[in-house]
């Protein structure tokens, strides 16, 4: 038996912020990040709407990028003096992956982070309050997945909170809220996107109900991700759909190890002086998992599939292949991506020597590999690699070099 969960409400489209207006309940507590929704005027809105729910409300905000353990034990002392039924989670990833976390803290105060951390092993939420999502970044699909990425800045790791539990019971897709993102994160986001939809196709956890969100997102991806990029808002407006139908299909189908990957190098040279940015680790990773994963007949099978749909051309199955992976290559380029670890620079963008040193990545390679194996995604990755097998991919994924094992 498997299952197949999304928030009970989707709204979507322009003007679905209002939908706050029919909210039930007495108090909300509004999640936030920095302040480009309240320099945009989302916050007031999102505001004056649940006020005229008849609620009050509260706010929590400053919730930093890559949300800390500190900062959800913060957020959940917050929430326990207020005591509200309805969370409100506002902006990119950071701040609705971090209000999930508080969720689940607030709801039971005596829960340590590591037992957050067993995956699929919450216990039921719900019993205080209701948690409403409301992306403003058209990538992590946060708010409808059954995710949430906390950092342990002590131990340099990211670790995935993974249950249907924290699946949003509401999700807000508003697209006018995406129309504000600098172009940098719309590189990040938009290829944290399309990874989505490609794992969630070739994991082993994919069936009927998840195969044509991800081929259908990956489509729009294909159609929409550069030209957004460059401006256009008609295509950043569908950019904001098609991440969210990718977060449909991997929160149910799961991941593999590009994300494994990208959690585990997210944030362990931080004491270099930046962290590899989620999106962009997950763009300079795809390519070489493609080609190592291909190695397993059945998720070729699937790869060829991709770049089928995507009318990429190619003969054979080695073909199709060689152009997906050569076309998520131009794709980066295009968004000015670098192709590896070695060339990314602490803003994220190409440079010739990277942020972080060789001797440095050579030193806490087999540890990286080490804890990307136990990663929550790794499980459902169509072919498991050896802590060997996962070295030597992350050398390639820093030298930017052929995978061919």
């Amino acid at each position: 038996m498997a299952r197949f969960t999304l928030p009970r409400d989707l709204y979507h489209g322009k003007g679905a912020l209002e939908a706050l207006k029919s909210f039930k309940g007495e108090k909300a507590m509004v999640c936030v990040g920095g302040g480009s929704m309240k320099k945009f005027g989302f916050l007031d809105r999102i505001v004056g709407y649940l006020k005229e729910a008849g609620m009050q409300v509260e706010l929590f905000e400053g919730i930093e990028p890559d949300p800390s353990v500190e900062t959800v034990m913060k957020g959940a002392a917050a929430m326990d003096k207020f005591q509200p039924d309805w969370i409100i989670a506002v902006g990119g990833g950071s701040p609705i992956d971090a209000a999930k976390a508080i969720w689940i803290k607030y709801e039971y105060p005596d829960i340590t982070f590591e037992e957050m951390c067993k995956v699929f092993g919450i216990p039921p939420l719900r019993r205080k309050a209701r948690f409403c999502a409301i992306s403003s970044t058209s990538g992590t699909a946060t708010e409808v997945t059954a995710f949430s990425i906390i950092t342990d800045y002590e131990k340099g790791i990211k670790y995935p909170i993974a249950d249907f539990e924290i699946t949003p019971d509401v999700a807000i897709v508003d697209p006018e809220l995406a129309e504000t993102m600098p172009k940098k994160l719309v590189a990040h986001t938009g290829m944290d996107a399309i990874t989505h939809a490609v794992e969630a196709y070739v994991s082993t956890a994919h069936c009927d109900y998840t195969d044509p969100l991800a081929l259908h997102a990956i489509k729009m991806i294909e159609n929409d991700l550069v030209g957004s990029y460059n401006g256009d808002m008609e295509k950043r407006d569908s950019m904001h759909n098609a991440q969210c139908l990718a977060g449909m299909a991997f929160s149910n189908a799961l991941l593999g190890i590009v994300h494994s990957m990208a959690h585990k190098t997210g944030a362990v040279f931080a004491d270099h002086g930046a962290h590899i940015i989620h999106g962009a680790a997950n763009a300079m990773y795809l390519p070489k998992v493609i080609a190592f994963n291909a190695k397993n007949e059945e998720a070729a099978k699937r790869y060829g599939e991709i770049a089928d749909f995507m009318q990429l051309g190619g003969e054979t199955l080695e073909e199709k292949i060689k152009l997906l992976i050569a076309y998520l290559r131009k794709m980066n380029e295009d968004l000015n991506i670098p192709h590896c670890i070695k060339n990314y620079g602490a803003d994220s963008y190409p440079c010739e020597q990277g942020f972080v040193p060789e001797n440095v990545f050579l030193e806490r390679l087999h540890d990286i590999a080490v804890n990307a194996l136990g990663d929550a995604c790794t499980g459902s990755n169509p072919r498991q690699p050896s802590v060997e097998e996962m070295e030597k991919l992350l050398k390639c994924c820093y030298y930017d070099t052929e995978v061919d094992f």
